[in-house]
């Protein structure tokens, strides 16, 4: 039996674990199971994968992206220069030892998912939060000539006491990387000054549930195009799942 599974804390309402069972089950896969591990402290790492020898690939999610890197034999080039992963490769080599290699799936799905909704006004973009799932968005938005400003509580990004509405109308795609709004908060959002959305910007949230976040709710009612972060999960868990069943660079 091959194990796969997903990390982080909490898990409670994760996505990969019910997508990943119902795909084995429609595909006819028998000999592959998928389990939660929650796991608050990343330091438990080491002891969670010793203790699931049958262990074969892990998805990664918050808030761990960043902090897992540290475990790993090797890291794919995107993956290692964006700073965060969010798939796990872990395979027996011929000697007998055990190899780990992280990559960002995160990147792929947003990227096509992001892509069919983009239009030529959407040249400025704010990234709200600068967690792991930022840095595969600035990644894409990036490679996409699009200029962007991250948005933190933090002091060394532009603070969302900051935002006013020149600077709402110069980025007309807000993507929410952040986990405001996510079930069972759902009377939470970002604090931008919505009042200045208008029927050009595009609002993206990485949050799936609810379908409409209070953050996609405020952008529809003034006109917005707006789009939640479940296509973008059901693309990155496909590239994950091609990761772990394809002979990579890394085993040869």
């Amino acid at each position: 039996m091959k194990t796969y599974g997903l990390i982080g804390f909490p898990l409670s309402h994760s996505f990969s674990q019910k997508y990943f069972v119902e795909k084995f089950k429609q595909e006819g896969i028998s000999d592959c199971e998928f389990k939660n591990f929650p796991n608050k402290n990343i330091n438990d790492f080491s002891a969670l994968i010793k203790s699931n020898p049958t262990l074969c690939g892990l998805s990664v999610t918050i808030p761990h992206k960043q902090s897992v890197i540290k475990f790993l034999d090797e890291i794919d080039a995107s993956a290692k220069e964006i700073g965060a992963v969010n798939c796990i490769k872990r395979w027996q080599m011929a000697d007998g030892r055990w190899q780990m290699v992280g990559y960002n799936t995160d990147i792929f799905g947003f990227e096509q998912s992001l892509k069919p909704l983009l239009k030529s006004h959407h040249e400025g973009a704010l990234i709200l939060g600068t967690g792991g799932a930022s840095k595969a968005v600035s990644y894409i938005l990036d490679k996409s000539k699009i200029k962007f400003r991250y948005i933190s509580r933090t002091s060394k990004y532009l603070s969302y006491i900051d935002i006013n509405e020149r600077i709402i109308q110069e980025n007309l795609l807000i993507i929410n990387t952040t986990p405001l709004g996510m079930f069972p908060n759902i009377n939470d959002c970002p604090n931008i000054p919505y009042q200045f959305i208008t029927s050009k910007h595009l609002l993206y949230d990485l949050t799936y549930n609810p379908e409409e976040s209070l953050f996609l709710k405020k952008g529809k009612e003034k006109g917005a195009q707006i789009k939640n972060g479940l296509e973008m999960l059901h693309l990155q868990a496909e590239k994950a799942w091609e990761i772990w069943n394809s002979i990579s660079e890394y085993e040869s």
